[in-house]
């Protein structure tokens, strides 16, 4: 494979809004409001940026088209600025275009930003998507909690696990996220809940309930990327650099044959592949020290955790009611609390995710700081299990 981008980029600075029902506030504000953290953190002027990459997905009440809306918020004069969009990959696909800037040479300095105001849009979920005449064809009108069922029957059937094991695993991983996210200020929900109301919750789509599914929520997140030797020369002693980004869209082989079973998600599997080459890694289990994945729905974390290749093939409910993915357990997952407490405002959670990687590898996380991570990995998973896009980053101590 080509050399990849492994230690060429350091992130100079992050920042990330509180999330929530943000009615305080306007989208441009939110994004001043993470850009604003991350400009302090990277000790530069705004100035010093040559280009910027803006996320943002569904929010076209408040964003509209083009780069605009974040060139003024931020006020970005005169530099180049592009918006990306790649469903729920979208902030990581913010943060690819700036890392790839950088360390093509093309620019020094670049920031990548992403936001969604949801709440604004008048939905109680998510706005209906917009994906052209082609993929209305193969995804008509699903709903999202149904889509990620089908995975949850797909993945029992094959392992031939019992639906009661399967929703104990299930409850366990959004218990887990609530417990980590009350330590964490800027999560949309911060309450502990019982495994009780968790198995006793409302029925979504079977076998997922209400606290099965994350909420939408309104939202930015910031990353301001150069060079290590750039980084250096501005002061800085302790470098999170970019170890690997990877991203996989699906080609239809899932929804158009029978190729696939319904148990995994092929995207996350074929970039979990690419990345880990990348960044050298050839033991995850044991050498990734924290990871956050696109918990959209409990069963995504679940089956994510096999897809990258963490847990074996069947057996992620072991692990998960073993405690292997607590705080305090092996390999912590979601130690921030995950989609699940910060809601899923979508250009801006694939940064949010770095964000929580990059504070607790400097040791910044307050009082949800592991004990010693030298190494994490983001994931996000656009669309739907049998068609859909997944984006991976793994940052690490240089």
């Amino acid at each position: 494979m080509a050399s990849g981008i492994k230690d060429k980029v350091a992130i100079l600075g992050m920042g990330c809004s509180r999330f929530g029902e943000r009615w305080d506030v306007g989208t441009h504000q939110l994004l001043a409001e993470a850009f604003d953290e991350a400009l302090l953190d990277a000790g530069i002027e705004r100035k010093q940026i040559e280009a910027a990459w803006f996320g943002s997905c569904m929010d076209h009440v408040n964003i509209g088209n083009s780069s605009i809306p974040a060139s003024v918020a931020l006020r970005l004069e005169g530099i180049p600025v592009s918006r990306v969009e790649n469903m729920c990959a979208t902030g990581t696909e913010a943060l690819r275009g700036a890392v790839y800037a950088v360390a093509s040479g093309a620019v020094d300095i670049a920031v990548a930003v992403g936001a969604e105001k949801l709440k604004d849009t008048g939905y109680g979920g998510l706005p209906p998507p917009f994906k052209g005449t082609l993929n209305d064809l193969w995804l008509p009108l699903g709903s999202a909690p149904a889509g990620f069922a089908q995975l949850a029957a797909g993945y029992r059937k094959k392992h031939g696990i019992s639906k009661e094991d399967l929703k104990r695993a299930l409850g366990h991983v959004s218990w887990k996220s609530h417990e980590n996210g009350v330590k964490s200020p800027k999560a949309h929900i911060r309450k502990r809940v019982s495994m009780e109301q968790i198995l006793n919750a409302p029925m979504i789509a079977d076998p997922l309930g209400l606290f099965d599914c994350c909420g939408v929520s309104d939202g930015a997140a910031c990353a301001i990327v150069t060079t290590p030797e750039i980084a250096r020369a501005l002061g800085k002693k302790d470098l999170v650099t970019i170890k690997a980004i990877q991203t996989a869209s699906g080609s239809g082989v899932e929804s158009h044959t029978t190729l696939w079973d319904g148990s995994y998600v092929t995207t996350t599997r074929n970039a979990a592949k690419r990345a880990y080459a990348e960044a050298g890694i050839t033991n995850p289990r044991e050498q990734l020290s924290l990871i956050e994945v696109h918990d959209c729905f409990s069963i995504t974390e679940l089956v994510t955790m096999e897809d990258l290749f963490i847990s074996k093939d069947g057996q992620a409910v072991k692990d998960i009611l073993d405690g292997f993915y607590d705080a305090d357990g092996g390999l912590p997952c979601q130690i921030d609390g995950g989609l699940k407490c910060f809601g899923h405002p979508i250009g801006a959670t694939g940064l949010r995710m770095a964000y929580e990687v990059y504070n607790q590898l400097l040791h910044r996380a307050g009082e949800r700081q592991l004990a010693n991570p030298t190494i994490g990995l983001t994931h996000n998973l656009g669309g739907v299990p049998y068609l859909g896009i997944a984006a991976i980053s793994i940052l690490g101590l240089l």
